[in-house]
């Protein structure tokens, strides 16, 4: 998989909403935010790349 940016959007219970930066037209995705990284929180801006996400900025 290529590597993306995202921004979370929201966070409802157990998930994150994840949209993507450079594809403003793309759809949410949602993901269990045990698999995000420590201090995520809605605005944080993730790196995806080799099945795991690091926050970026």
């Amino acid at each position: 998989m290529i590597p993306k940016d995202y921004i979370v959007t929201k966070i409802e219970g157990e998930y994150a909403y994840l949209k993507e930066l450079n594809n403003p037209a793309s759809d949410e995705i949602y993901i269990a935010l045990f698999l995000l990284p420590m201090g995520t929180d809605i605005g944080t801006k993730l790196h995806y790349e080799m099945l795991e996400y690091t926050i970026i900025e």
